[in-house]
């Protein structure tokens, strides 16, 4: 099992200074006995959450400022309704925790936590693994690529509309389950684990017809924190929509609509009687298509 939680989760045991020479660590806690937490640092995320809560901060304070000049004008008194203006303003930017206010009948301010802010800004860009899985077999560069990859399989199982799953639209719909028997709702969440399997092969036996990046031996040296950088082939494919041969590039979903116009004819002669016999026609690929089928064939042991 790999999941993540923020920050705060292994309290004062998880300080800033620890990843003064490193952006990856591993540590433990009683809270979570018999599991390994890998705690990772991410300075581009550090900077975008430290800016966006200084956004949120400004806007808060700008709407707040307008209430002391209503109330001062004697368009809004008492404790009440002053306090119920300031909660909608906070609570619109979910800045709540980052203010206290002074709320009388006839005044109100407000001050910025700059302490409780300061506190939360040391943990930006820092999250944390946890997994069930001992050393032996997933070293802590391992844990954080695998819980990126998660969100892969997220993207196939995600939450659809009740219509079945659809290869079309590379929808893997495993809910709604409408079966009551404990034999058949396994039997059809095997259907859906078998059907991501075949088209994990097929997306990888495909890469280099698609805008994936096949450098994917990057994947296993290269920084698992820092934000991923695309290798020059894939940002070459991705800006010319296209291989060196001319050949489109295709996403995972286009690649099937173009295999999908293969198709197998049932023929009969000209002119023939219904009894006569028939006999079938596919097809002539293209040399994209061609080459698809060639790249799965690959891999079949």
């Amino acid at each position: 099992m790999v999941e993540d939680k923020t920050g705060h989760a292994t309290g004062n045991a998880l300080q800033p200074d620890l990843f003064d020479e490193r952006n990856l660590l591993e540590l433990s806690h009683p809270d979570y006995p018999g599991e390994r937490l890998v705690a990772c640092r991410n300075p581009e995320l550090r900077k975008l959450r430290g800016h966006k809560r200084e956004d949120l901060l400004m806007a808060t304070e700008g709407s707040l400022r307008k209430i002391p000049v209503r109330v001062e004008a004697g368009r809004l008194t008492g404790r009440d309704q002053i306090g119920l203006k300031a909660g909608v303003i906070v609570n619109r930017y979910k800045m709540a925790k980052h203010f206290t206010s002074d709320i009388q009948d006839t005044t109100f301010s407000f001050t910025r936590k700059t302490e409780a802010i300061a506190a939360e800004a040391d943990i930006d860009g820092i999250y944390i693994i946890r997994t069930s899985v001992d050393a032996e077999h997933m070293n802590p560069a391992t844990c954080v690529r695998h819980y990126k990859s998660l969100a892969q399989v997220e993207r196939a199982f995600r939450h659809c509309r009740p219509s079945g799953w659809s290869m079309k639209t590379i929808d893997l719909k495993i809910r709604p389950i409408h079966h009551r028997l404990a034999n058949r709702v396994k039997a059809h969440i095997f259907l859906c684990m078998l059907a991501y399997y075949v088209e994990w092969h097929m997306r990888a036996a495909r890469w280099e017809l698609m805008f994936a990046d096949e450098d994917q031996e990057a994947k296993e040296t290269r920084d698992p924190v820092a934000l991923a950088q695309r290798s020059a082939a894939a940002q070459r494919k991705a800006s010319r929509h296209q291989q060196d041969d001319g050949a489109p590039i295709h996403s995972f979903q286009t690649l099937l609509v173009d295999l999908a116009t293969l198709v197998r004819n049932t023929c009969r002669a000209p002119l023939a009687g219904p009894d006569a016999p028939s006999f079938s026609v596919s097809t002539m690929p293209t040399p994209l298509q061609a080459r698809a089928f060639a790249l799965v064939g690959s891999m079949v042991v």
